[in-house]
């Protein structure tokens, strides 16, 4: 009994449990679509779960009659009925029937319950990750990516712990609950409501108890967690402290917080030695006043309680004051729960992009880039328009550059081309038709981006080159290794092809990468290339090899090149200039010099820099 209700650990962290309404239940309900594929198996564990809770509610009362029986137990006289042993052999023969059909029937009811719970989540995880990689850009600006990730995983596994055996026990607990009243009645009605007044009121104080001591040793744990970050902020920038002569000033903050842990630890203390001395005295107390006033209505000539239904009675008190204190953990799990498949729910009932994007065209793409009179304000910034009424058109195979400062609109001109964002006012038209208008996978499908920070995913060379065209041969992924001055390098590595890029692409240098993107960027084959600031974080014997690739990648097609070197784009077609979200210059490199203008300034601080 007593391990029901021991103190709680400190060390456990205290997940915060959502308020049940309707809302959220409405929304919980959506993990039913998941179940009803295998509902009749779910039943079936019901069922079971039915029939083992109801063979455990025996357990008292044939236990009861062993202890109590006062039959020899040579007697082995044939019983009249189940449930009017009178045999001490027969009653353990019973016994031991009753936890065998009990075993059976839990055994297939966990089996049951784990395989309709895995097959479940199983399409959970599904759906939610196939409905997230099509969220719109937006949805990824409002969420972070560890929120994210830790709602199909973390949240997954709440809900799953909670289908596969919390609801079980929460039920379980519910029906010994109420079968136990009844059959303490059944026994003495007068003991029952004796019971009733004291065991389930201390057990219940007891589990509030305990978490007003959790709670304690939560805040403990966050004032220990500030302590260690001030040491690690002192100890990593120890230069900058003693610069500043500011070694007291830390010191002080060190000490008030220990100070403050001190005094909550010490007041968690003293509930402690509380909650202990309530478990001793009230809650065991209770227990023997039970058994005391149980014994005397068993003494006597005329006894109101028989030894054997004695027996029965503290059995039953014991399982039911066990439920009784699962009951609050069990139903913060459930909340839990809940709210972990309210955050899932709202992932895989949210509009993916292919919902916000309902564009079915499919006609062939040469690369015509056209933005007419288009303005647009990020959707987390309404009250910022980042383009106002920007224009321009690009020929197909055409090399095109847009220059600027930081924020000045460059990368939002390619989030709209690529239909992460639709733009507010305008239209942004790619061989004369909308954006809108394509089907959103045929339009990405012709066009590919060179990033300034390229994103590797952790596997081989080859598997992130094949990204660029998954079916692609590998006769095909050499060729465009080599034409993005990449093979050298790759051919280097005792793996060649199959070398490990680490995660992230960690194995490789900052060069290495954009020509490993390069290479996937010529296998996709585009009939429009954007080159987002692509050479801007290279060396210059990286950027030469870089810049060389880059000439193979845009031949023979439409190139947009976001330039922050702006030596590098000296011979394109056509430079556009912006400067706070609007284009103030048009031009070839020589024409932009001549009028001496916002791009000839830009040339000349980077020679200066130089």
């Amino acid at each position: 009994m007593y391990q029901i209700f021991k103190m709680p650990e400190g060390k456990k962290e205290e997940v915060k449990r959502p308020k049940l309404n309707k809302d959220s239940i409405r929304k919980a309900k959506g993990i039913f679509q998941y179940l009803r594929p295998y509902a009749l198996l779910y039943f079936v564990g019901w069922l079971f779960l039915v029939l083992s809770t109801t063979a455990g509610l025996v357990f008292p009362y044939l236990m009861g009659k062993l202890l109590g029986s006062t039959v020899s137990p040579s007697d082995v006289a044939a019983p009249t009925g189940f449930l009017t042993l009178t045999s001490v052999t027969s009653v353990a023969i019973a016994l031991f029937i009753l936890f065998g059909v009990q075993a059976l029937f839990s055994f297939f009811r966990v089996v049951i319950f784990n395989n309709v719970t895995e097959n479940s989540l199983r399409d959970l995880r599904n759906d939610a990750f196939s409905k997230m990689v099509f969220m719109p850009m937006d949805f990824f600006n409002t969420n972070k990516v560890g929120e994210l990730t830790s709602r199909v995983s973390s949240d997954i596994t709440q809900i799953q712990e909670t289908l596969r055996t919390t609801i079980a026990e929460f039920f379980r607990q519910i029906v010994i609950i109420v079968g136990g009243i009844s059959f303490l009645f059944f026994i003495s009605w007068k003991l029952a409501l004796i019971m009733l007044a004291t065991v389930p009121v201390m057990a219940l104080i007891a589990v509030f108890f305990g978490r007003y001591i959790r709670r304690l040793s939560k805040e403990a744990q966050n004032f220990s967690a500030n302590s260690n970050a001030i040491v690690e902020e002192a100890l990593t920038g120890i230069a900058n402290v003693k610069a500043f002569t500011n070694e007291y000033f830390n010191i002080n903050r060190f000490r008030k917080n220990t100070q403050e842990m001190r005094d909550l630890n010490v007041r968690s203390g003293v509930w402690r030695g509380l909650f202990v001395s309530f478990i001793i005295f009230c809650l065991f107390g209770a227990i023997v006043f039970i058994v005391w006033q149980g014994l005397l209505m068993t003494q006597g000539a005329h006894p109101e309680l028989s030894k054997e239904g004695f027996y029965q009675f503290v059995l039953f008190t014991i399982m039911m004051g066990a439920s009784v204190g699962s009951l609050p953990d069990l139903y913060a799990n459930i909340q839990k729960a809940i709210g972990a498949t309210e955050n899932l729910m709202d992932i895989v009932n949210g509009q993916s992009e292919l919902d916000l994007h309902p564009g079915t065209k499919k006609n062939k793409i040469t690369g015509e880039i056209e933005f007419k009179d288009v303005k647009f304000s990020y959707p987390q910034r309404n009250d910022i328009e980042v383009l106002k009424s920007v224009s321009f058109n690009i020929q197909p195979n055409q090399t095109f550059a847009i220059v600027g400062a930081s924020g000045s609109g460059k990368t939002t001109i390619t989030n709209l081309l690529l239909g992460f964002y639709k733009s507010d006012v305008g239209q942004v038209l790619v061989d004369g038709v909308s954006v809108s208008d394509y089907d959103l996978n045929h339009l990405r499908e012709n066009m590919a981006i060179v990033p300034q920070e390229v994103m590797l995913f952790s596997g081989t060379i080859q598997e992130n080159i094949r990204f660029g065209q998954t079916d692609a041969t590998d006769e095909q992924v050499v060729l465009a290794a080599q034409q993005a001055n990449a093979w050298e390098f790759i051919e280097s590595f005792p793996d060649g092809m199959q070398t490990e890029v680490g995660d992230r692409g960690i194995q490789l240098s900052g060069g290495q990468k954009q020509r490993v993107a390069i290479a996937r960027a010529l296998l996709k084959n585009p009939s429009i290339l954007i080159l987002d600031e692509a050479t801007s974080a290279l060396d210059s014997e990286s950027e030469k090899l870089v810049q060389d690739a880059l000439q193979n990648l845009m031949k023979n097609r439409t190139s947009l090149v976001i330039a922050h070197r702006l030596a590098t784009i000296r011979k394109v077609d056509k430079i556009l200039v912006m400067q706070n979200g609007a284009i103030v210059e048009t031009g070839t490199h020589q024409e932009l010099m001549q009028l001496k203008g916002n791009y000839a300034n830009l040339v000349s601080l980077q020679l200066l820099d130089n």
